[in-house]
């Protein structure tokens, strides 16, 4: 159960990292990425798909993984969606103004 939790959160990871970083990609890796990512297609029918090994397919993946966390360590476009998210969220519980102007205030800040 911890497995498929552990692999969900990383799935959901890496298309969040996709979302904010896919169009740095080749049009090569974003089209093999997309079928192994969105459309769950494994790495056997990409191989057949796009006429290359599965090998290769694995690689390109791991490349694709790599260059997208890259992106994410050196920009950080991703975190601080999910702090301004969480913070959103901590506004919609708050009926204090001052704290409402405490959190816009941090959004602010991380923008």
């Amino acid at each position: 159960m911890i497995a498929e939790v552990n692999k969900m959160n990383e799935i959901f990871k890496q298309s969040l990292l996709y979302d904010f970083y896919g169009e740095l990609l080749t049009a090569h890796q974003k089209k093999v990425y997309e079928q192994f990512l969105l459309e769950d297609l494994s790495l056997g029918e990409i191989a057949e798909i796009e006429d290359i090994s599965r090998q290769g397919v694995h690689d390109l993946i791991k490349r694709c993984n790599k260059a997208l966390n890259g992106y994410e360590d050196k920009l950080h476009l991703m975190n601080k969606f999910l702090n301004i998210k969480e913070k959103v969220y901590q506004i919609n519980e708050l009926e204090d103004i001052e704290s409402i102007k405490q959190i816009a205030g941090e959004i602010i800040e991380e923008l």
